[in-house]
C-alpha cells in the first residue's frame, strides 16, 4: 500500500465499482465511516447521484485504479467481474501491486478460486465477501458478508467492512468458501420465496383472506424470513424491485450448475429455478422477486391483490 493512496489517518482508500442499489448503499456507508471512497459506474445518473451524496465518481475503472489501496466489487455477475479485472481496462493490471480486491458477487465458488489465483499471480490479494442483506441494509451499513481470504487481507479489509457491514463472517483463508456460504443462502432464498409464493397461492385460490392468511403464518411454524419479508410486496401489489426476479434465475443457475459438478441432485433447487424462470419468461424479471406469485396466477387464475388495495382476498 502506497503512502500516496492513503489518507491522512492511514485509513485506505476505497473504490466502489458499481453504484446500483447495493453499490451506492456500500459507497455511502464507507463515505460516513469517514473513509474516502471513489465511485465507479457506467450510469451517469449513478455517478451524480454519489456526487451529490459527497463522494467522487468516475466512469471508468481503470481511472480510480492509480489512487485506491482496495477496490469493492458490487457488480451484478461473474462475466462483469472478468470485465472490470480482466478486460481492456481492467483493474488487474493497473492496481498497484499489494491492493485489495474485495469481490461482493454472487458467483459459483470454483470462479471465486480461480480469481483469487489469477489476481494472486498479479500480485494483489482477493477477499472473497459476497454480501446480504438488501439495499436497505446496504444503506445503513448493517450488511452480513460471508469473507474468505489471507489474514493479510482481512487486515487490509478492516476499515471498509466495518463500515458496511453488522456482521462479518470469516469463512477461511483462501478465496472459495465465501462464495460457497453464500451459494447455500442464495439456494435457500430463493426456494423460501418460490415456497412463499406457492404458499400464498394456495391461501388465495382457497379463499382465504390475504393478511389474515399473513398473520398466522408469521406466528406459527410454516413462518420463514422471506415469507415475513417478501409476501408484504404481494399484499401491497408492489413488485418495485428490491431484489429482482432475474436475480434469482441467474443465483439459482449457479446453484444447480454447482450441484451438478458436485454429482448431487438438487431438486428443490431446480423446481425454485423453473419457477422464477417461467416468471422472466413472462416479462417479469426486473420486477420485485416476490413477483413469482404471479406465475401461480396466470396458471390457476388466481386474483392477486392490487396496488393500494387494502383488501388482500
Amino acid at each position: 500500500m502506497s503512502e500516496s493512496s492513503t489518507t491522512s489517518a492511514g485509513s485506505p482508500v476505497c473504490g466502489v465499482v458499481g453504484l446500483g442499489a447495493m453499490g451506492m448503499g456500500i459507497a455511502r456507508s464507507l463515505l460516513r465511516g469517514g473513509l474516502e471512497v471513489i465511485g465507479c459506474d457506467v450510469s451517469s445518473a449513478s455517478r451524480q447521484a454519489f456526487e451529490e451524496a459527497g463522494g467522487e465518481a468516475v466512469a471508468s475503472a481503470r481511472e480510480l485504479a492509480p489512487r485506491c489501496d482496495v477496490v469493492l466489487l458490487v457488480v451484478v455477475n461473474a462475466d462483469q467481474v472478468e470485465a472490470v479485472l480482466f478486460g481492456e481496462d481492467g483493474l488487474a493490471a493497473t492496481l498497484a501491486s499489494g491492493s485489495l480486491v474485495i469481490q461482493c458477487a454472487t458467483v459459483a465458488p470454483s470462479f471465486a478460486e480461480s480469481l483469487g489465483r489469477r489476481l494472486a499471480e498479479a500480485g494483489l490479494m482477493m477477499l472473497d465477501a459476497p454480501i446480504s442483506g438488501g439495499a436497505a441494509k446496504a444503506a445503513s451499513g448493517e450488511l452480513s458478508v460471508m469473507a474468505s481470504g489471507s489474514a493479510e487481507a482481512f487486515a487490509l479489509a478492516e476499515a471498509p467492512l466495518g463500515a458496511m457491514a453488522a456482521t462479518v463472517h470469516r469463512l477461511g483463508d483462501a478465496p472459495g468458501p465465501g462464495s460457497s456460504v453464500k451459494l447455500v443462502n442464495q439456494h435457500l432464498a430463493g426456494v423460501h420465496i418460490a415456497a412463499a409464493a406457492e404458499a400464498m397461492a394456495l391461501g388465495l385460490k382457497m379463499g382465504i383472506d390475504g393478511r389474515a392468511l399473513y398473520r398466522v403464518i408469521t406466528q406459527s411454524a410454516g413462518n420463514s424470513w422471506m415469507f415475513e419479508n417478501r409476501v408484504p410486496h404481494i399484499l401491497d401489489g408492489d413488485y418495485h424491485p428490491l431484489s429482482a426476479v432475474d436475480i434469482f434465475v441467474k443465483d439459482l443457475n449457479i446453484v444447480h450448475d454447482t450441484g451438478r459438478e458436485l454429482r448431487l441432485s438438487m431438486p428443490v433447487a431446480a423446481s425454485a429455478l423453473q419457477q422464477f424462470t417461467a416468471a422472466s419468461g413472462m416479462g417479469l424479471g426486473r420486477e420485485d422477486d416476490a413477483a413469482v406469485v404471479k406465475v401461480y396466477a396466470a396458471t390457476a387464475g388466481i386474483a392477486l391483490p392490487a396496488a393500494n388495495d387494502d383488501d388482500a382476498g
